[in-house]
């Protein structure tokens, strides 16, 4: 009976009349159960005092931290039609190694002869630069010779100019004396006359000295021309020799330019002659992308075209493409409320789909089938799903990650945070706080500070 009301009425039980009531009250169970209650009470108050490392449980995938040794997609430079292929998916393949044949499909391109014709209209281009060349050298030396002769020309003017001016001052010299000898004349006759009219001298006097005198003025005149031609044969020499200059001037321009229309038409020639040598290098180039190779070593995961005869356009994805050698990496996504407990070179325990473990999130230590890794990086922008990407690398100081990895397969991160006893992680979690944050100690720091 259960003792729940305030007046008992045990004393008026006869118990030796109930045999099942007197089997139980002798029994001795009850203390066995208080100990092994007390027992459990101090082992679970033991393990509230124990280390608990905090963390931050996040699910990601095996990746690598190099962009080259990641999957990559083989893709067609050029259009064109599948003739051959070379490999099946599942090959391994070396860098190099063909691994199907395309075959033209723009009509621009269909000429068997493509290259060979146009290597030789880039041979004749060359020749007509030779050939200008040979033209301007030919014009070069006409303007030489041209050049000698208007020097020469210019010379004979300059001495016939330099006689003509000798002989304007010869004829101005003796036009002067001519003057002289009319004024000592025309004097003489006056005087002449003057003793003529006195009776001194004869009239056949008189009339000879009026016969020189007309003489004296016949040859002033004369003097006096020649010394007019003389200036007009200077003059005459002068507009000659302008003439001249201006004539060979005009020859040489031209001269000039049709040198400077052939260079002109050189440089044109060799424009050309670069485009045809650029085209013949897309050409022999072209025909090396006929051909697809592997750019590195690898394995062929997947083929997007089958068959023979289908067309590919510029830039089609044709293969998918595994290095064969490659770094692993994880990459995990975390929460932004996660995001500033986080620090670079933070220890993290992974755990990799395969690998079977028992794992204690709060004793890493204690977890089997758990492998080390390292905080590499922390994207600054947040991804597509509103998590944070965080790339973690090998830890150099544990265990080396399982060599049966492969790129894409899941796992399950542990980011390690503050060792705290269990009671503060159990209050933590039912009030629903946070992990305490706090910043890695910089051992080079301490190191500084112990010495």
């Amino acid at each position: 009976m259960l003792n729940i009301s305030k007046h008992s009425v045990s004393q008026f039980i006869d118990k030796e009349r109930y045999d099942a009531l007197k089997h139980v009250e002798s029994k001795q169970s009850g203390k066995v159960f208080r100990r092994i209650i007390y027992a459990t009470m101090i082992v679970g108050l033991i393990i509230l005092f124990l280390p608990w490392t905090q963390n931050i449980r996040s699910n990601g995938s095996v990746s690598t931290l190099r962009p080259d040794q990641r999957p990559q997609t083989i893709n067609s430079i050029i259009g064109g039609k599948i003739e051959q292929w070379y490999v099946q998916e599942g090959d391994f393949v070396h860098k190099g190694d063909t691994l199907l044949r395309l075959s033209e499909i723009k009509d621009d391109y269909f000429d068997d002869q493509l290259l060979e014709r146009t290597e030789n209209q880039l041979d004749l281009k060359k020749q007509s630069i030779g050939m200008y060349d040979d033209k301007i050298k030919t014009q070069t030396a006409q303007l030489s010779v041209l050049e000698e002769q208007r020097d020469l020309k210019l010379k004979q003017l300059a001495i016939k100019i330099e006689q003509t001016t000798l002989k304007v001052q010869n004829d101005s010299v003796t036009y002067s004396a001519a003057r002289i000898n009319l004024e000592i004349a025309n004097y003489q006759y006056n005087r002449m006359d003057s003793l003529y009219q006195k009776g001194l001298k004869s009239l056949t006097d008189l009339e000879k000295r009026n016969l020189k005198l007309q003489s004296t003025k016949a040859y002033e005149i004369e003097a006096r021309n020649k010394w007019l031609n003389s200036q007009n044969d200077l003059v005459n020499l002068q507009i000659e020799l302008a003439n001249t200059k201006m004539k060979y001037q005009s020859d040489v321009n031209k001269l000039l330019s049709d040198q400077f229309s052939t260079q002109s038409a050189k440089f044109d020639t060799e424009t050309n002659v670069n485009k045809l040598a650029n085209q013949l290098s897309n050409y022999e180039f072209r025909n090396g992308l006929y051909f697809i190779t592997a750019p590195q070593d690898g394995y062929i995961t997947k083929t997007n075209y089958t068959g023979l005869g289908e067309i590919l356009k510029e830039g089609a994805e044709i293969i998918t493409l595994m290095p064969a050698r490659y770094d692993l990496a994880v990459e995990i996504f975390v929460d932004p409320i996660d995001l500033p407990l986080i620090r670079r070179k933070e220890k993290v325990r992974l755990q990799f789909d395969g690998w079977p473990a028992i794992v204690f999130s709060g004793w890493p230590n204690a977890s089997h089938g758990t492998y080390g890794g390292m905080i590499y990086g922390i994207d600054q922008f947040i991804s597509p799903n509103g998590k944070y990407r965080v790339l973690i690398a090998p830890d150099p100081d544990d265990y080396p990650w399982p060599d049966a990895l492969r790129f894409g397969g899941g796992t399950s991160a542990m980011i390690l945070l503050k060792d705290v006893p269990i009671w503060y992680e159990l209050w933590r979690n039912i009030n629903g706080f946070p992990p305490d944050f706090y910043k890695p100690i910089d051992q080079s720091a301490n190191k500084d500070k112990k010495k």
